[in-house]
């Protein structure tokens, strides 16, 4: 599908052929998904809810939630849309999405555009699932309190999703980072809390923090009854980079991330001593790397960029390999896997 129109995908702009990308899964997805990719059964359970397998779609690729049963028929266990705001925004000027393609990885500044959650919860509510969705939800860029923004997309979100997402972890709004620290991450955990209901509510936090930062949200979320980390997301961060895009500004994605994603998870595991589930992001492109998150400590993984560079067949195969990886440990079930490592 898109993998086979992959060169002509990458002799465009990176964001317009994601768009044209977005087109041809929600197009697939409105006739039933023929021919999708049914990933082996691999069931875990966070949150009071049961995942049909580990992989999840990490928020950002679906942001306006058009192609939800298309990523479903990828394999996916879980897709998460978004983020969404309360009002549609444009999000910062192009070109704001940028491939780096000797390091299989991009470097985006998109600055949480989308149409808004009265556009993209109706489609949501609508959709076809096969799995679990999330609904990633965040602040308008101009908004005067930040915190009623998250605390109106999770109301809205709630009777919809699966679960929600608060996402204070992009490095591409000014200053919505510093939701991840002191009073104001105390506020917002119980006002977006409050207004969940009965939804499990999960939080994503950036890559980039001190060991002191880490300890603070792991306190914090406990203490706000999250259900579940979700770490993490871009890094501002630059390792050493072969791509001529690699001193574009903005958050990082990709294999170059997969070091510090995977030292993150381990520090928010040691941090919540087991007591809250983490779900792993950040350079996951294969079974195996996906495999050394659990065994490291996390419930769930999502994927992003991978899929950029390794096609509509990759969720499936990820599982799969997972599955694979799995038995050959002697583990009955991703569960007994968990934390093994």
């Amino acid at each position: 599908m898109a993998f086979l129109a992959r060169p002509l995908l990458f002799a465009i702009d990176a964001e317009t052929a994601h768009g044209l990308t977005i087109d041809m899964l929600a197009a697939w997805g409105a006739i039933g998904a023929p021919l999708a990719r049914r990933a082996a059964s691999l069931p875990v359970a966070i949150a009071g809810l049961t995942f049909p397998n580990p992989l999840g779609l990490a928020a950002g690729a679906d942001k306006d939630g058009r192609a939800i049963a298309g990523f479903f028929g990828l394999g996916f266990g879980a897709v998460e849309i978004g983020t969404l705001t309360p009002l549609p925004q444009d999000g910062n000027p192009r070109p704001r999405l940028f491939r780096l393609v000797p390091d299989r990885a991009v470097i985006n500044r998109m600055g949480f555009n989308n149409g808004g959650l009265a556009a993209a919860l109706p489609r949501a509510r609508a959709a076809e699932r096969t799995g679990m969705l999330g609904i990633n939800v965040g602040a308008n860029k101009d908004a005067t309190d930040r915190i009623a923004d998250y605390e109106a997309g999770v109301a809205a979100a709630a009777p919809i999703a699966d679960y929600v997402t608060i996402n204070i972890s992009s490095p591409n709004t000014p200053g919505l980072r510093d939701l991840q620290h002191g009073p104001a991450l105390t506020d917002l955990l119980a006002r977006a809390s409050a207004a969940r209901g009965t939804t499990p509510l999960f939080l994503k936090v950036a890559p980039d923090q001190e060991p002191a930062q880490i300890d603070e949200i792991a306190r914090a979320a406990i203490h706000a009854g999250i259900d579940a980390l979700i770490v993490g997301n871009t890094t501002v961060s630059r390792p050493p980079l072969a791509s001529p895009n690699a001193g574009e500004s903005g958050g990082l994605s990709g294999a170059p991330l997969a070091p510090l994603a995977a030292q993150r998870l381990r520090d928010f595991r040691t941090a919540t001593g087991g007591a809250l589930p983490l779900v792993a992001v950040g350079g996951i492109d294969s079974g195996a790397e996906a495999y050394a998150r659990i065994r490291a400590g996390a419930s769930l993984v999502q994927i992003y960029t991978g899929l950029v560079y390794g096609g509509p067949a990759l969720p499936a195969r990820i599982v799969r390999d997972m599955d694979m990886l799995m038995r050959r440990d002697g583990f009955a079930q991703i569960a007994d896997a968990i934390g093994s490592a």
